[in-house]
């Protein structure tokens, strides 16, 4: 990566492309350390079940296939899978018992916790090759992207006029 002097809004593109070359390194990085970053014994796909259900205790199905985008037969088997390992439990809703929630056990938080941990142990020893400056700037800059990335998208050719 290159070092700017123009403020990154002057070279939107320069910062796209960039950050493009970042997550091709991840891509690289994830094929090459598949042993410390796995989900394992989960898939990836299962695994991003278990965060929705972390950050939204209690999810119905159909709440949690929109929020992956997929249809329901696939969402039940993501979570017949996950319950039969003992990461998730469904239980019913008591107001109509035929919606199921979703929630965590305890087994499922322990995975995640070893899954974050592993990540981090990595990206520890990653950034500590990192000048303190470069660090804090990458870690304010990831902050403001994942801001960014968690509000509604515009459609393409809508840009809001200030």
């Amino acid at each position: 990566m290159r070092e700017t002097s123009a403020p990154l809004h002057q070279h939107g593109s320069d910062a796209v492309r960039e950050i493009g070359q970042v997550l091709e390194l991840l891509e690289i990085a994830w094929e090459r350390g598949r042993s410390t970053l796995s989900t394992a014994p989960i898939s990836p796909a299962q695994t991003r079940v278990m965060y929705i259900i972390e950050r939204e205790p209690g999810i119905n199905a159909s709440t949690l296939g929109r929020r992956l985008s997929v249809a329901a037969p696939s969402v039940t088997r993501l979570c017949d899978r996950l319950q039969a390992a003992g990461f998730i439990r469904r239980t019913p809703r008591t107001e109509d018992r035929r919606e199921m929630l979703l929630e965590l056990t305890g087994t499922g938080i322990a995975h995640l916790r070893v899954i974050r941990d592993r990540r981090e142990q990595t990206l520890r020893q990653a950034m500590s090759r990192m000048p303190p400056d470069a660090q804090n700037a990458l870690a304010t800059g990831l902050s403001a992207l994942c801001d960014a990335v968690s509000e509604p998208a515009q459609p393409l050719g809508h840009q809001e006029s200030a």
